[in-house]
């Protein structure tokens, strides 16, 4: 079936800030006395959404994980974020065009297990917010990547104004491994940018072809999918 809709995940495709939510991750956890590497948040916790991983990484070392905790250890963590982002994002190459020139053809949505406010400020700093017909963001979902929630959720908005829009119809643009199995699993065609990992590391997810940056992301491109 053509392409008739694009869902840009967020962390890792537009916004290059996969880093900031490690070295936030691992200082918010500190506080609770757990120690966070580098290669087991990329190999365990990347996909996840906030909840998803301070959840897992409190049950991993034998902790509790009770609401109330987890929804402090999140506030934490946004609060640290908005300090960040205020001092600069840094947003991968093409990101605004590509979505610009994507916008001109097709109904763009965000899904992703970023904080809404996160994303807003973001798409705003890249002068793109009006581009965008809705945001599926962490507050939105109970369950995140690689379940379908998410993905099935932002299906929903895009049929508010395309009623006859199908799951096969939509594009997905995602930087993971579990991003790809939403997408999936949600019945979308998903394409795999090697931001964050390798084309080796990617191909487990399926994707339908594996670019290595958005510059070729253009709506004659996914036409031709």
């Amino acid at each position: 079936m053509p392409i008739r809709a694009v869902i840009f995940d967020f962390n890792g495709v537009l916004v290059d800030d996969e880093h900031v939510h490690f070295e936030l991750f691992r200082e918010v956890l500190a506080v609770e006395d757990l120690t966070l590497d580098e290669a087991t948040y990329h190999d365990r916790y990347l996909g996840f959404d906030d909840r998803g991983c301070f959840w897992n990484a409190l049950r991993d070392n034998g902790r509790d994980a009770p609401d109330t905790l987890i929804s402090a250890l999140i506030a934490r963590k946004a609060v640290r974020y908005a300090e960040v982002a205020e001092t600069g994002l840094k947003f991968f190459p093409h990101a605004a065009e590509s979505l610009t020139f994507l916008a001109n053809r097709f109904p763009i949505a965000i899904c992703s297990g970023a904080l809404r406010a996160e994303i807003e400020y973001a798409l705003n700093r890249l002068e793109i917010r009006d581009r965008v017909h809705s945001i599926t963001s962490a507050e939105d979902t109970t369950r995140c990547k690689p379940d379908p929630q998410g993905y099935l959720l932002a299906l929903d908005c895009l049929r508010a104004d395309h009623p006859a829009l199908l799951a096969s119809e939509c594009l997905v643009i995602e930087d993971s491994i579990a991003g790809l199995q939403a997408a999936s699993a949600a019945g979308m065609v998903a394409v795999a940018v090697t931001h964050t990992y390798s084309r080796e590391e990617l191909s487990p997810g399926r994707p339908i072809a594996v670019i290595d940056g958005l510059g070729q992301v253009t709506a004659e491109w996914v036409g031709g999918l």
